[in-house]
């Protein structure tokens, strides 16, 4: 695995209404899809084996439902044909959608994945419990792989014994549970009336690698230089702006000229923010290589009925490796040149932002 790619794609648009979603914590539920500027086809030839220097694992988020717009499946496509890894995120309702991707490859099929967001109290209120499940085997009789993750809310808790029942009866086994966050406040709060040990001690019962990893991490500053930007990136396909992270970081347009070179920078000591909050995903493969981790583990399980295994054996044998394993480690010279590079660098960003927000407010 030589790289990590968090893509977005750009839709807010949802067909289920969740009250602890970002959706509806930032009164974005009514924007549509978002323009996507280059075609599929371009796309994938924009992250080609060759210009990300080696097979990569992409992973497939909108702001609201991943596969409303018709692009995720196209785009998906012309990704894995160039031998990377895919997951998608999804509520896995769009039966459609699936059955799109039922008729890819079989070759492409063993390096698909989706995660499958498991919305139980809505799920039960539309009586959409039967589907989410039977398109999940649908998945999974396909030969792509599954991982079902919950994010766990302080209503949920009356409902915590039906929600193992359901999942340990249609697939074999629990589902892995998330944190939440609260997105209406400043930093990084646990969305929960709870303190951070009562609702740990609530949801440790699932037994979830994910949400160990996460938990250990929570309110966790880390200090080792990390290379996000470098071994990893996040990257909307709707535009082609590629930043290095989720806090204050360095862009770039990636699909303007794909004969240009992409500009790999690490973070380094310069994080802003108070915690990693995708700490399971970027720390879980190793973007700051003291952390130990095994992606696999926080998405796979054992289905405990036929003994199988939610993920593909190929995807399985990806995810356990991390990407330290090929990727160059920096010297302690080299990390502090590195470090000043980029606050050099975010300097001069700052400064043309201001310029390109003065211009507009004098077209204006």
């Amino acid at each position: 695995m030589k790289r990590f790619i968090d893509i977005h794609i750009p839709i807010s648009k949802c067909n289920l209404n969740c009250h602890y979603c970002y959706v509806n914590q930032e009164n974005s539920r009514d924007r549509q899809v978002s323009p996507f500027k280059y075609s599929a086809e371009y796309i994938g030839k924009a992250l080609s084996n060759e210009r990300l220097g080696g097979i990569c694992h992409f992973n497939l988020c909108g702001v609201g439902e991943t596969l409303i717009p018709e692009e995720t499946v196209d785009i998906t496509r012309e990704i894995l044909k160039q031998g990377h890894y895919v997951m998608i995120v999804t509520n896995a309702l769009l039966t459609k959608r699936l059955e799109q991707f039922s008729l890819f490859p079989e070759e492409y099929r063993k390096r698909l994945g989706f995660k499958c967001s498991f919305h139980y109290l809505e799920l039960k209120k539309r009586g959409l419990l039967n589907k989410f499940f039977d398109n999940i085997d649908f998945i999974r009789k396909n030969g792509m792989s599954i991982s079902i993750e919950m994010t766990p809310s302080d209503e949920l808790e009356p409902y915590i014994d039906e929600v193992k029942k359901i999942c340990t009866e249609r697939e074999g086994a629990l589902c892995h549970v998330t944190i939440p966050r609260d997105m209406t406040k400043e930093g990084i709060v646990l969305l929960s009336e709870h303190s951070f040990e009562e609702f740990c001690n609530i949801w440790e019962q699932f037994n979830s690698e994910m949400f160990e990893f996460k938990r250990n991490l929570w309110e966790n500053k880390r200090n080792e230089f990390c290379y996000a930007g470098e071994w990893s990136g996040l990257l909307n396909v709707g535009d082609g702006i590629m930043t290095q992270c989720y806090g204050m970081c360095l862009k770039q347009n990636i699909f303007k000229d794909i004969k240009n070179p992409i500009k790999w920078s690490p973070i380094g000591k310069n994080c802003c923010l108070p915690h990693c909050y995708n700490s399971h995903s970027l720390l879980g493969l190793g973007v700051i290589p003291e952390i130990s981790g095994n992606y696999a583990l926080e998405r796979d399980r054992v289905d405990n009925r036929d003994g199988s295994h939610w993920l593909t054996d190929e995807m399985r044998e990806f995810l356990s490796h991390r990407l330290e394993d090929y990727n160059e480690v920096h010297s302690d010279e080299e990390q502090i040149r590195l470090d000043k590079s980029w606050r050099s660098k975010i300097k001069v960003q700052k400064k043309m932002d201001r310029m390109k927000t003065k211009v507009r407010t004098i077209l204006k």
